[in-house]
């Protein structure tokens, strides 16, 4: 029954990612804001998570500094204009943005086959590992925390200066 609620909601997650990574894209402070703080509230949660296993740690803070650095690339590959109705939008590098949910969806993936069979048999489910229980799942996990957050707040940086530009122009 789980499943068959979770994996509609997973590809809805997922498709709304991969249309936002093609084409323009509006600037929309709030949501782009929003989306930082959860972001770093869930690193922070899986920092906490992670505090009783070193490696756990480290593979979400490499992931968070790979993914910054890939942020930054992206911003620098970010078309930006505006459309007829002054409003101004980005259009982002869909190479870079696929990488990114490619490689989630690519770990959670291999993560469920390894898990699944485990928990298969009740007697064996309280021995499968948690999901997010791998230095490489929590790298990726942090790559993807890293972009976004860079990502999202070089955006909004780009357009406070685009504003001014504008107002003083």
């Amino acid at each position: 029954m789980i499943s068959a609620l979770m994996i509609p909601l997973m590809a809805f997650v997922v498709w709304r990612r991969v249309r936002g990574s093609f084409g323009r894209q509006p600037i929309r402070r709030q949501r782009m804001i929003f989306r930082i703080v959860v972001f770093c509230v869930v690193a922070g949660l899986l920092g906490l998570s992670g505090l009783h296993n070193v490696r756990l740690l480290e593979g979400l803070a490499g992931g968070v500094l790979a993914g910054a650095a890939l942020g930054t690339v992206g911003l620098r590959l970010t078309h930006f204009e505006r459309d007829a109705q002054g409003n101004d939008l980005y259009i982002p590098n869909a190479w870079i943005g696929g990488l990114v949910t490619a490689l989630l969806i690519g770990r959670l993936a291999w993560r469920l086959l390894v898990v699944m069979p485990q928990l298969q048999g009740l007697a064996m489910a309280h021995a499968a590992p948690p999901m997010g229980n791998s230095p490489l799942t929590l790298a990726i996990f942090g790559l993807m925390i890293g972009y976004y957050v860079c990502y999202f707040a070089g955006l909004l940086v780009h357009h406070r200066r685009f504003e001014r530009g504008q107002l003083a122009g």
